[in-house]
């Protein structure tokens, strides 16, 4: 694994528009109640299977991390809550980047540690998505 950092710059790359996108989604979260406007929001796989779907508990789980209820946010749906943060740490990044020319180090990974990143990744799906359905199912955290 290699860490490079670029000579200081205002450039947009890939962790600038995560944050854009990142603090126009916590924006989205913190004040407007998606949920409640939009007459078809839900998940139809879990009404119809009565088995809540991987993405289910995104919306709460940006909400509540929206509204600091990191507990909350957290159990409903734990890999959501980790992206919204992800989201505001990207967002916080960027808004110093391009403030402050202050260069965002761009990390370079071999092939066998992208395989190890791909690993995780569906290991984290597979916990999270496991969480989800016991939650629903048998402790019935919303």
């Amino acid at each position: 694994m290699q860490v490079v950092y670029p000579a200081p710059n205002r450039s947009l790359g890939t962790i600038d528009v995560l944050g854009i996108v990142g603090l126009i989604g916590l924006f989205v979260a913190r004040f407007i109640p998606v949920a409640v406007w939009i007459p078809f929001w839900g998940c139809t796989f879990r009404e119809w299977t009565g088995i809540p779907c991987p993405g289910c508990g995104l919306t709460r789980a940006a909400d509540r991390f929206a509204h600091f209820n990191v507990l909350g946010a957290l159990a409903a749906n734990p890999l959501g809550t980790v992206a919204a943060a992800g989201f505001g740490l990207a967002a916080v990044a960027s808004v110093v980047h391009l403030a402050f020319k202050v260069p965002l180090p761009e990390l370079i990974l071999s092939e066998n540690e992208w395989r190890w990143v791909r690993w995780v990744a569906v290991s984290a799906f597979v916990v999270n998505y496991v969480f989800v359905i016991l939650a629903h199912r048998l402790w019935h955290i919303a």
